[in-house]
């Protein structure tokens, strides 16, 4: 789940307007992609950022205006001729368009990112549909509806089942917003996905130094172990579950895990890493890890093999777990599992 929305909903719960600033979409080289968020509130101050530089400062320049006038812009920074690359300090020789909004504590907005959250929460992909309404040819409010994978729908927009239907067959697979042009509407359409879960089998020193990494990145962290004195909250404490099991020989029995999941297996012994690689193989994770060196690897593919998993069952492994960094230490170790999962989570091949 993301952070910068349980953030919105915070605020606004406690009855404080914010900014959102996001990003529509980007031509050529810019610091960050298209649904990067920013939040900027009435003191200034800013929750997560849109690249840095004076782009963002100048963003952050806008939102007063935003808060007084309660009227929504889209602005555009062109930064592909020099000489407006050089007036905001940027060489990335890019494109962005940048919606700006004012989030209020009203009831709409309550129910929209109260059950964005919710959504997330239950791992349901989810679509925040935006009408940019205009006046004359300016445009002045945002308004949305949230539009689940079931098509329930919350929020101040009305959408007919016909529409609904359009504008989910017109982005079912993107995972960045997308400006679409219906009845003489244009719509901003932000598909939202769970973070991913990230399932750590053994609770020892790597594992916790991941566990600490995956929440960071907004990663759901599940731990299991079979020894309470390693899988506990108090050495776990951003984890959010902690499962002591029986034994490692049936446990993903309980689990559901998908194409969201990822699995890393990094417990104490050869025994139980192999163990939990053949269940993991059983299941449709979308990434599976296992630590341990190449002979360790090559000892435990030829014991699966003659179990009757095939080579391609094991093309699936990441092992040894991690990107190659020269990684030693548990909180390097961890370091290089956590950007291998961010790479699979992003769909980038390491």
């Amino acid at each position: 789940m993301s952070r910068l929305e349980q953030s919105i909903y915070q605020m606004i719960e406690n009855g404080e307007s914010v900014v959102l600033a996001t990003i529509l979409s980007r031509v050529g080289s810019t610091p960050r992609t298209a649904g990067t968020k920013m939040l900027i509130r009435s003191d200034g101050k800013i929750i997560g950022t849109i690249g840095g530089g004076l782009v963002e400062a100048q963003v952050m320049k806008t939102a007063p205006e935003i808060f007084k006038s309660a009227n929504a812009q889209v602005r555009i920074f062109d930064l592909t001729a020099s000489e407006n690359a050089e007036s905001v300090d940027m060489i990335c020789g890019g494109r962005l368009e940048i919606l700006l909004e004012l989030i209020e504590p009203n009831p709409v907005n309550l129910e929209i990112f109260g059950n964005l959250l919710t959504f997330l929460q239950k791992r349901q992909k989810t679509l925040i549909v935006s009408a940019l309404k205009t006046e004359r040819g300016e445009l002045k409010k945002v308004e949305r509806c949230l539009l689940s994978d079931h098509g329930i729908t919350h929020g101040d927009l009305s959408l007919s089942p016909s529409l609904s239907e359009t504008l989910v067959k017109e982005t079912e697979k993107e995972r960045a917003p997308v400006t679409v042009t219906l009845e003489n509407q244009k719509f901003v359409v932000e598909p939202y996905f769970t973070s991913g879960t990230v399932f750590l089998f053994g609770a020892g020193h790597v594992s916790q130094k991941v566990g600490f990494f995956s929440k960071m990145v907004d990663f759901r962290t599940v731990v299991l172990d079979d020894r309470e004195e390693f899988a506990n909250q108090d050495r776990f404490k951003d984890a959010d579950e902690i499962i002591v099991l029986d034994s490692f020989e049936q446990a993903l029995k309980e689990l559901t895990i998908d194409k969201d999941s990822y699995v890393v297996i990094v417990t104490r012994g050869h025994n139980h890493d192999k163990t939990v690689l053949a269940q993991s193989l059983r299941t449709n994770a979308g990434y599976i890890g296992m630590i341990g060196s190449r002979q360790k690897r090559d000892t435990i593919y030829k014991a699966l093999l003659s179990e009757g998993f095939t080579s391609e069952d094991l093309k699936r492994v990441h092992s040894p777990i991690g990107l190659s960094i020269g990684a030693e230490t548990p909180h390097e170790i961890a370091i290089s599992i956590i950007s291998e999962l961010i790479a699979a989570r992003a769909g980038v091949e390491t």
